[in-house]
This record gives C-alpha cells, sequence and structure tokens, in this order.
C-alpha cells in the first residue's frame, strides 16, 4: 500500500513593476502582487500529485496577525505536513478528515484540507490512470460520456469607468466568452449606467454576471440595504445572470431580504468558511447559484457534498474560481462532473493583447501545460489526474516577497 511520504508547499509572489491602482466609491485599492502557493505530494511508490492553495491573507488573520501566505506555507510544512505524511495514500477522504479535524480554526482548516485533499485525488487519478471527473462522475453516479468541453464567463472588470467594462465586454465577446462578470462598486449612479450600458452593448450576445462585493467593503461609504436592494431590482429588470455576494459572506438574512424583495438570482459560498458553512447558505432558500471552490471547501470531498445537495434542492453549483491556470484546471474536473453546471469561471489578467485587471505571469507559468482554451471553452485532457504538468521552475522564478498583496484606501 502507497503511503504519503512527504508534503512540501512552496510560497510564491508574482511582484508588479508598479502598483495597480483602481477607484471605488470613498476610496482606492492598491495591489502590488499576486501570491500564490504549490503543494507537492510524494508517496513511497513514486508518483507525485499536486495542488493549488487558495487562501489569501485576509483568510488566515484568524490565526496570525498580520498574516501573508508564507505564514500559510508554513502552517502546510510544519504542522499539516506531519499530520498526514505516513498515512494512506489510498483514501482522499479519511486523510483528508485527519486535516478537517484537527486543531486549526476553521478557515484556516478548510484551506489545509483542500490542498490535500486535491494533492491525493491527483495521485489517485494517476494510480488508476483516470481523470479526477471519472472519479468524482463515479461518485455523484453520473452516467454518459463525460463532458470534457466547458463554457467559461470571463471574470474581469474592477473599478472603471462605464464605458471602460463595456470596451472589455465587447473584447472579450469577440474571442469567443458567452458569459462577463465584473465587479462594481463606483457609486449607485455609475454602477446602475455601467449595467445599462453593457445590457445594450453586449446584453443580447452574453449572459451578465456581477460581482458587488465591494459594495459592503466600503467602510462609511458601504451601500445601505435599501441603495443595494434598489440597485439589485435594476439588475433585474434589466436581466442579470446573477448578483454575486451583494452582502456579507455570513449575512444570510441580508440574503434572505433580497431574495423576498427583488427579482434577482443571487449567488455566493466563495467566502464560506467551510464546506458544512457552503451547504448552510443553500439551505437559506435564498440563493439561486452556488459557488463553492475545491481550493477552499475541503477540496474534492467537501464540495461534493454541496453538490448533492444542490442537487435537491433548487440551486444551481457553479465553482468560484480565480487564481493561477492550476486552480482553473482543479475546479474545471468538478464542472466535468456536474451536468447541471453551466460555467467555469475564468479569470481575465492583463496580457499584451488585453487590458485585464493586472497582470500575473504565475497563472500561466505555473504549468508546462499548454491549456485549450479557445473560443471562451477549457478543453480538459483525458490524462490521469489533474491531466496537466506542473513547472516546478516557478519556484524559483517567483520567489515569495514579504508584505500584503492589496490594500484599500478610504478617503
Amino acid at each position: 500500500m502507497a503511503t504519503i511520504s512527504t508534503v512540501t508547499a512552496y510560497a510564491l509572489s508574482n511582484r508588479f513593476s508598479h502598483p495597480r491602482e483602481f477607484n471605488f466609491e470613498g476610496g482606492t485599492r492598491r495591489i502590488f502582487k499576486r501570491d500564490a502557493i504549490l503543494v507537492e505530494m510524494e508517496t513511497t511508490d513514486g508518483l507525485v500529485g499536486y495542488a493549488p492553495v487558495g487562501a489569501s491573507s485576509s483568510a488566515m488573520r484568524e490565526y496570525f496577525e498580520d498574516a501573508t501566505q508564507d505564514n500559510l506555507t508554513d502552517v502546510l510544512n510544519t504542522i499539516v505536513a506531519p499530520e498526514v505524511e505516513g498515512e494512506s495514500a489510498e483514501d482522499p477522504e479519511q486523510v483528508t478528515a485527519i486535516v478537517t479535524n484537527g486543531n486549526l480554526p476553521l478557515f484556516l482548516r478548510s484551506q489545509a484540507a483542500s490542498a490535500i485533499n486535491i494533492a491525493l485525488y491527483d495521485l489517485k487519478g494517476k494510480r488508476h490512470g483516470v481523470p479526477i471527473y471519472e472519479l468524482l462522475r463515479d461518485q455523484l453516479g453520473v452516467d454518459g460520456e463525460p463532458r470534457t468541453e466547458l463554457p467559461m464567463y470571463a471574470s474581469g472588470g474592477m473599478y472603471m469607468p462605464p464605458q471602460q467594462y463595456l470596451e472589455e465586454a465587447k473584447s472579450l465577446r469577440d474571442a469567443g466568452f458567452q458569459a462577463y462578470k465584473y465587479r462594481p462598486g463606483r457609486g449607485v449612479d455609475e454602477d446602475i449606467r455601467t449595467f445599462e450600458l453593457l445590457v445594450d452593448g453586449v446584453g443580447d450576445d452574453m449572459d451578465l454576471m456581477v460581482d458587488a462585493h465591494t459594495w459592503w467593503k466600503m467602510d462609511n461609504n458601504s451601500y445601505t440595504p435599501d441603495q443595494v436592494r434598489d440597485i439589485v431590482q435594476q439588475f433585474a429588470e434589466g436581466d442579470v445572470y446573477w448578483v454575486e455576494e451583494p452582502v456579507g459572506p455570513d449575512d444570510f438574512d441580508g440574503y434572505r431580504r433580497l431574495a423576498k424583495s427583488t427579482d434577482a438570482p443571487l449567488a455566493g459560498g466563495e467566502n464560506a468558511e467551510s464546506a458544512d458553512e457552503l451547504v448552510e447558505l443553500a439551505e437559506t432558500g435564498a440563493i439561486d447559484y452556488l459557488q463553492g471552490d475545491v481550493r477552499h471547501h475541503e477540496g474534492y470531498t467537501g464540495c461534493l457534498d454541496a453538490v448533492r445537495y444542490c442537487q435537491t434542492a433548487d440551486v444551481t453549483f457553479v465553482p468560484h474560481n480565480f487564481g493561477t491556470d492550476l486552480g482553473l484546471v482543479a475546479n474545471a474536473h468538478l464542472v466535468a462532473a456536474i451536468p447541471e453546471s453551466p460555467y467555469l469561471e475564468c479569470p481575465v489578467y492583463e496580457t499584451a493583447a488585453h487590458a485585464g485587471m493586472y497582470p500575473y505571469e504565475l497563472s500561466t507559468d505555473i504549468l508546462s501545460t499548454s491549456l485549450d482554451r479557445s473560443d471562451g471553452t477549457l478543453t480538459l485532457p483525458d490524462t490521469p489526474g489533474l491531466g496537466v504538468e506542473v513547472n516546478l521552475d516557478v519556484v524559483d522564478k517567483y520567489p515569495y516577497v514579504e508584505g500584503p498583496w492589496t490594500e484599500f484606501i478610504y478617503s
């Protein structure tokens, strides 16, 4: 029986040549870099599995004051790795339970368990010669041919003037995307104007999603409940596909109020502290789309519990994903196993061909495999495990840079 011999976490940073600044209502968000963590798991029979880690520094302040990705790497290397090394590599659920039943704070525990679970599924797929999505389909009892060509929605647009959102949406439509998600927060009137422009300009060609998390992050300028209700209803009248996190992630009553007072489909879940809390949000009956993430919610094991709940309720599971291409692939296997999941989230970064939000070369450099994502569709390879080759050169190319990756400055 193969056992886990080593678990190693690497902290990585993609530092920008200069900070990117984005102005929202009553303040400025400044972004200096993007951090990532790569986990490598080796077994006694010579196999190697990998996992992305999705935690940001804000996810770890419960455990560390002034937390950083480097702190989480230390936790994985010094606390989690010794707990699982020597355990069987054959049963992801059993080993993941060691972490989820541990003594770390809840959110941090979920992040760590996610990394261990994804790496174990990568190993299990490689050992049995099948892609992860086949393992997941078996657990969900999904019949028929697997779905490996996955429609993606373009996830971009942050705190821009209305016309810039429209220009970005048109560019992404021309690139083949059938859906566009953006991040408002420039003030009530400007947010409404942006949506109206998008509906008129690309509404016949693209589904439009609104990620409204900034509305409750503006310090003293945060939108009032009445303002949020009125904006969301106007979006509903424009046939918005969903409004994401219009209230704080744990504000279940706020979700319920919006569900009763507006006609808009609501989405949420990416910031749930655990797989259990993810299900609790779905159980409110207030959301239409549940956004679990295998990097956040105890890996495939935790997300499958949420998927099973959604299949018994009137809720559609659509994974959240915003990070590297390794995270994109990890969540893509989950989408491939869920016939009812309509989209995979595809972050839009700055490139030579597209303005994007900011550059993130590490996102693509982390893989040696070139992903097929033409015309807004990701084609998953049918090779075992995650089905991609990780480029370990990123460990030396993108050394961790101390300090916060972003800050909010309130006026």
